[in-house]
């Protein structure tokens, strides 16, 4: 009996950002389906879920925030992670609330973005990846003061 590859979903509308990423997680065993669109994605997502979303946040129509709230309002547990090249204050940030697991920026570091992606598919909960912004020094709420 063997044991489906992991599907990994690309979405970005560079082609030359998926092939690279396409063949990077070909070589580490995953299936990899490319989508340019953010409507050709969420389309899919009515058919089947992927194991893993890697997304763009700056495409025409669709953006990734637009993705990111569809997928969110859907109620799927879908691990996703940004990958963007325009890192501006409060992005990071704004995904997380959205649900993002992972935050990484183009040029992005293959071990990072590797990393990112076996975090995720341990777990389908939210999870900051901390490969870009170090989250583990942010700690959680100090309870009141009485």
């Amino acid at each position: 009996m063997s044991i489906a590859a992991p599907v990994v979903a690309v979405l970005d509308d560079e082609p030359e950002m998926r092939k690279a990423i396409r063949r990077l997680l070909n070589c580490r065993g995953f299936r990899v389906e490319e989508y340019e669109r953010g409507e050709d994605f969420l389309a899919a997502l009515y058919s089947h879920s992927p194991d893993c979303l890697l997304l763009d946040l700056h495409m025409p129509g669709i953006n990734g925030f637009d993705v990111l709230e569809a997928v969110r309002s859907r109620q799927i547990s879908l691990p996703v992670i940004v990958v963007t090249a325009h890192d501006e204050p409060g992005t990071a940030e704004r995904v997380r609330a959205l649900g993002a697991c992972a935050y990484l920026k183009k040029p992005v570091d293959r071990d990072a973005l590797l990393s990112a992606i076996e975090a995720a598919k341990a777990s389908t909960k939210p999870q900051f990846h901390p490969s870009d912004r170090d989250w583990s020094k942010q700690s959680p709420p100090s309870p009141p003061v009485r």
